[in-house]
Parts: structure tokens; sequence; C-alpha cells
């Protein structure tokens, strides 16, 4: 149910920005530069599909370039409009700067349902969007990178960077055009599950922090939470099952566009998972409760809930039902501006999505580095810290031998301890070390000032602190 005085998402990522940059103490007109969009292309063109021509609108948005190339993913979704991608790209800029990847913001779209379409209709369509953004220099690996978003994936990437590849046949660095792309074109190990990874890593460090936790009335460990998820695609289903399978977490509620689940004892979501691949959504589903009124289990008792799919989902028409002592916002903008105050006033604590979904974007990162250094993580030293591990552990047993101590390597030690890191070790490393810095530097600021109530406002200035010292460094 719409409510007018909701504000839109454009207007919510506005709205929380001023209440971050009024507790900074910004020169006159940077606030504004920071804000505002750079700029935002739009595109019509047309592809000959089924007999006939069909036109297709897409945008490339730029919000901030204080560093390049900039980074955001593409979206294939009947909603795309200008206003939501310059939202997105805004949320890129204040995302990268918070977790300090070396990027502007950007974002892109194409007005589009990819379900009214087949494979090879959608790659010519794919193809001939990014043939207009890439004459213009709006995918480049020095200037523009994008990743996928909701409707897109390692399909379409392969398909952009192929069509960047063609047109540009001489650049050695054609690969790192765009990130999200499969192993085999180029991609990185870990990069599909990275988003639902980062939101595990965001959970399991807040968990460490003790005043975070009594400031959301809950105690222990990831163990035994009950958590619903709202959206179970690429960043929902894996934070459902590294939650699940990893840290004992119980998912109480799964909510899709068909309905809801609900077990207190806890989803399989690998099963559901594979119901929703088969038949198209939870409906059906005989394992669980069926709730045909999905949204409503986003209301329902749980310890943590994870909204992970389509922004505003939580809003002024139910802010005041959710009863969630934490939310991670693992989708962009689940929780408008109007339902944000409710329940910052209602002492719900909310992990902020510049923070909770960036692992994408950083794993995007470590993609980028590989395709420009053209080489994989791990290949120079993999060996060799085998080989060095292999000498501790034959000293270890030569001197159990000789002095007859009688020592014994505990059952699967030595095997673990002799294995180097691969690549999808050294990308999780990376991102757990990420992810757990950048909250630091959020705890700091929400525990440290009287004046910040919030880890949200507490993310905005550490990321507008950040992109005003890069402006400051150009001379602005």
């Amino acid at each position: 149910m719409k409510n007018d005085k909701e504000p839109s998402f454009r207007e919510s990522v506005d709205m929380m920005f001023n209440r971050a940059v009024a507790l900074l103490d910004l020169p006159p007109g940077l606030e504004e530069k920071i804000r505002v969009c750079n700029a935002t292309y739009t595109v019509r063109f047309g592809v000959r599909l089924r007999g006939k021509i069909e036109t297709f609108t897409g945008y490339r948005s730029v919000h901030s370039e204080h560093m390049e190339p900039v980074k955001g993913g593409i979206r294939f979704a009947m909603g795309v409009n200008q206003d939501e991608v310059e939202a997105l790209a805004a949320l890129m800029t204040y995302k990268c700067a918070l977790v300090e990847a070396p990027f502007g913001g950007s974002k892109g779209g194409l007005r589009i349902d990819p379900r009214l379409y087949d494979e090879h209709e959608l790659e010519l369509i794919t193809r001939r969007f990014a043939y207009e953004l890439i004459k213009r220099d709006l995918i480049d690996p020095a200037q523009n990178v994008p990743a996928p978003d909701m409707g897109t994936g390692e399909r379409e990437m392969a398909w952009i960077a192929d069509q960047y590849n063609r047109m540009n046949t001489s650049d050695i660095n054609s690969k790192a055009c765009v990130t999200g792309k499969p192993l085999n074109a180029g991609g990185i190990a870990g990069r599909v599950e990275a988003t639902g990874r980062g939101v595990q890593y965001a959970l399991r460090e807040f968990f460490r922090d003790e005043r975070g936790l009594a400031k959301a009335g809950l105690t222990g460990k990831l163990d035994g939470k009950r958590v619903i998820v709202q959206g179970l695609g690429n960043v929902g289903y894996h934070a459902a099952k590294f939650l699940s399978e990893e840290d004992g977490s119980k998912i109480t509620g799964i909510i899709e566009h068909d309905g809801g689940l609900v077990d207190e004892n806890g989803l399989n979501v690998e099963a559901v998972r594979a119901w929703i691949i088969e038949n198209g959504g939870v409906t059906g589903y005989p394992d669980a409760t069926y709730v045909e009124k999905g949204a409503a289990v986003i209301e329902n008792e749980c310890d943590i809930l994870v909204p992970a799919a389509l922004e505003g989902v939580i809003n002024l028409s139910n802010a005041d039902r959710i009863k969630a002592p934490l939310i991670i916002e693992a989708a962009n903008g689940p929780v408008t501006a109007g339902a944000d105050d409710i329940m910052r006033k209602k002492g719900i604590v909310i992990i902020p999505d510049m923070y909770a979904n960036a692992g994408g974007v950083t794993v995007s990162y470590f993609e980028w580095v590989k395709n420009l250094s053209h080489i994989r993580f791990g290949r120079m030293q993999r060996r060799q810290e085998e080989g060095r591990h292999q000498l501790v552990v034959d000293e270890l047993e030569r001197l159990s031998s000789d002095k007859g101590l009688g020592w014994q390597l505990s059952p699967g030690f030595k095997e673990k301890y002799l294995r180097g890191a691969d690549e999808l070790e050294l990308v999780r490393s990376g991102l757990d070390d990420t992810m757990r810095i950048s909250y630091q530097t959020m705890r700091d600021v929400w525990h440290e000032r009287d004046d910040v109530e919030d880890l949200r406002t507490a993310a905005y200035i550490v990321a507008i602190s950040k992109v005003a010292a890069s402006y400051r460094a150009k001379g602005l």
C-alpha cells in the first residue's frame, strides 16, 4: 500500500545524506558537489526481434568521479528509471568510499523484463546496449566498469566484455572493462557468492561488537538466531545458506514474489532454492507453512531480518509492525527514509545497505585488479607457501621422533596446514578483512559521537568524509 507521504528512493537517499552531512563541517559548495549526480546518459536503441524493430530505453549514470574508474552494476528491470539509477549511483559512491574500493560511483539500467526474451534475443539486446555505452566511454577499464545487478549475471557480463573487446581489439586490459564475468571469461572465484558472503561477514563483525549488540537487545553469537530473508535471489540465497550452514542460524522465514514460507524449526535453504528454480516460486513447497500474503511474513518475530530484494519493502505502511531487533540491508534501499525514522525511534538497529551489501563491489575490485595484472591470485605464492609449511611439519615430526616426545598431530591438521591458499580462499580473506575494517570505522563514529544515533548516519559520515578528502586532494 503506497503512502502519499512516502519519499521516493531518490528522496530517501538525499534525506539520509542530508542528515549525515549536517553533522560535518564541509567547505561551502563541497556538500552540493558531493551530493549531485555528475551526469546521466539516456539511450534509446532499436533491435530487430521476431520480424519487427523493438525500441529499448537504457541509462548509465555517473555520480562522482573523485576517483576513476567509476563502478556500478547494470540492472535489467521494468522499474528502471533515471531517478532510481541516479540514487543507486550515489549509493555506489558512498559504498566504494566506505570499503576503500578506489572507484567513483556509477549505475546503469535497461527498462526490460528479461523473462520475456530467449537467450539469443537477450544477447542481441545486451550487446546493442553495451555498444551504445562503449562508444561513449561509459564502459571502459579506466573510466567506467559495470557489474551484474538485478536481472543480470555472469552471462550478460561475458557478452558485454566480448562486445568491448570487439570494439577495442588492441586494448590489452579489455577484460577489466566489466566485472562479475564467468571464470572462463576472466572472472574471479567467489564473485557470485560475494554479496551474500559479505552479509555473513558483516553480521559476524556486528556480533563481535558488544555495545552494538546491547543497543539491539541481542546477546550471544549467530548460532541459533532466527532469521527471516526477504528475496531468495543470488544475494538472499547465499546469505541464508552461509548463515544456516556455517553459523548455525535458523532461517525461519523466506519471502518470495508469490508468497512466504515459515518454519520456526528452520527451513532447508537448498531445498527451497531448488523448488523455486523448478517451479518459479514458493507456492506448493511441501515442507513448510505457506503464507499467501508473503509480505506479511516480514512482520513476524525473529532476531535478524534480511531484506535482500527490492528497495522500499519496509516503508511507512509496515514499519510500525516490524518486530526484528536487527535488520541488515542486503538489498539497496529496502528501508525508506520515513521507515528508518520510525524504527530508529523504536530502537531497531539497521546495518545499512552501503556497508551490508558491499561484498559485491569489493570482490569486483579484486576481479578488476586480477584482470589488470593478468594473473590469478595465488599462482605465484601458493606452492612456496606449501613448501614452507612442509618444513615446519617435517621439523615437528622429527623432534617428536628423535626426542621420544610422543607428539601426534591432530587428525586433519597436516592436510589443512600444508594446503596453500587458492584464489577463492584469498578472495574470502580479502572480503572478510574489508568487512571487518569498514564496520570498525562505522562503529567508532556510532559509539563515540553523541550526535550520531545509528549506523547509517555513521556510514554516511565516514563515506562523505573520504569523498571530501579526495576532492580536496584534487584542489577543490
